[in-house]
């Protein structure tokens, strides 16, 4: 059994300023919570405007020597990095299933995809091409670079503490960046053993900096007002991101932004209906819901939909809902009180509209913040189910009838993240994807993240790309030089 005072007891709790964890400089801090028992797990040092000037300052001051390490050095402690979260397994997976609440079972594929990026871009930063060529005329000789933007802050979420922290440091790193780290309030005890991880990997003073608080406005208003910051990398709601996006405006900041989804899973009547359940309940329940990939909108055609309902309502009935840490448990807590209570509202309001909830609909009494896994029919396309980002384990069922019409609801939303498609038309998959407007979607699969592939949505789900190929593009930036031709006339 897993000694939870030791895995704590290594777990720095102090803001890390060029390469030195110390204390916030007015003594403040905040706690960190267990959302499965509501016990408090730990106190760290809040950062204030003041400490998160601090640590830009010591990015700022880091970025030029290390802007200038070769790529195979920033490569190699990326590979370290990687081993050593690997090693470090089970202590990372035990921190995100006490601080976040997913059963054990999936912070440890969490560590697993988490470390991925980290030797994905240790392969990148050696094959961070630029290209040399002559220009039409012939008049010049055109060589064109990459250069780091510049340092950054990074602004995690509290949904997959360890994956989205490594998928923002680690292209910067390869990038030749310096960074700011604001990990999400709720779970920054996973992100800041991962700074430390870095740390013992051989990063350098000063090119990691993390400022924890319970503030994040604190941190983010007097950085971004900063001229000497260059980009900023957010994964959170759309609302805040918009309120970044405007901050950064100001200093024509370079921003990448991961923000809110409302993915539609759509079955059609020629598609397996076993592989779509399964493929459905993956693509709903992961993280229990609490992931903006999560499938909001499960959209079945109509000849198929009594028998698919029937056999996914069963899943999501057999699953079963505890302590994270506990044997066979699928569905842990949501974060906090506040997700079930916006829980229990929407199911409020789909009954309310016509609705029923033939599975689960409400909160699990008992200490935790729990919510049964449930699924909602007769809803109507107005309800909040349909129009709102879930975020739980709450999985409403509707109906089409052909093809432009699952196109239709499929795409009736603001946001575009990620889309789910189940058929056995192969060629309806390509029609699919061009009529969906989405960033990511998933053929007859209902969990399609990879370190290899580029993730990012359109519309209000935000803009840029992380991981594959393109992540590292989004911490650079182009340099070209024109050269006189030796040979031009």
């Amino acid at each position: 059994m897993t000694d939870i005072s030791a895995v704590l007891a290594k777990v720095p709790t102090g803001l890390l300023i060029n390469g030195r964890w110390r204390d916030s400089s007015d003594g403040a801090t905040f706690d960190v919570e267990n959302p499965a028992t509501e016990e408090k797990l730990a106190t760290l040092a809040s950062a204030t405007g003041e400490d998160a000037v601090a640590a830009l300052d010591a990015a700022v001051a880091a970025q030029e020597e290390w802007a200038r390490t070769s790529p195979r050095f920033r490569s190699e402690i990326l590979r370290r990095a990687f081993e050593l979260v690997t090693e470090r397994a089970e202590t990372f997976a035990t921190l995100m299933t006490l601080e976040m609440g997913k059963p054990l079972a999936e912070a440890r594929g969490e560590v697993t995809y988490g470390a991925e990026y980290l030797r994905w871009f240790a392969e990148e930063t050696v094959r961070h091409y630029g290209r040399h060529t002559v220009v039409p005329e012939g008049t010049l000789q055109m060589t064109t670079r990459h250069k780091p933007v510049g340092p950054c802050l990074l602004i995690t979420p509290w949904n997959f503490p360890l994956a989205m922290a490594t998928r923002k440091v680690a292209p910067a790193v390869a990038a030749g960046c310096t960074m700011v780290l604001k990990p999400a309030k709720l779970t920054p005890l996973t992100a800041q053993y991962f700074a430390q991880t870095m740390l013992d990997a051989g990063l350098p003073a000063g090119v990691l900096n993390i400022v924890s608080s319970k503030s994040a406005s604190g941190i983010s208003t007097p950085l971004m007002a900063d001229h000497r910051l260059r980009k900023v990398s957010f994964t959170g709601s759309t609302a805040v991101g918009v309120t970044l996006l405007k901050a950064a405006a100001d200093n024509v900041l370079r921003t990448s932004m991961e923000l809110g989804g409302n993915a539609p899973v759509i079955v059609f009547d020629d598609a397996d209906i076993d592989v779509a359940v399964e493929g459905a309940l993956a693509a709903k329940m992961r993280n229990g819901g609490e992931a903006c990939t999560a499938g909001n909108r499960i959209l079945v055609q109509e000849g198929i939909a009594e028998e698919f309902t029937a056999k996914f309502a069963e899943k999501i009935a057999a699953l079963k809902i505890g302590n994270g840490l506990d044997d066979g448990v699928n569905v842990g807590p949501m974060v906090e009180a506040k997700a079930v209570a916006n829980l229990e509202s929407l199911v409020t309001d789909a009954v309310d509209r016509g609705g029923r909830a033939i599975v689960g609909g409400t909160p699990v009494e008992g200490a935790g913040h729990f919510f049964a896994p449930t699924v909602i029919v007769d809803a109507p396309k107005d309800a909040r189910v349909f129009r709102e980002e879930i975020f739980g384990p709450i999985a409403p069922v509707f109906t089409f009838s052909d093809e432009a019409e699952a196109i239709a609801l499929g795409n009736d939303t603001e946001y575009g993240l990620a889309s789910y498609v189940f058929t056995g038309d192969a060629a309806r998959m390509y029609r699919m994807a061009d009529g969906l407007e989405f960033g990511l979607m998933g053929y007859n699969s209902g969990v399609i993240s990879n370190a290899a592939a580029p993730f990012g949505g359109v519309k209000q789900s935000g803009l840029g790309r992380e991981g594959a190929a393109e992540g590292i593009e989004e911490y650079s930036t182009v340099q070209y030089i024109g050269q006189r031709d030796p040979y031009a006339v």
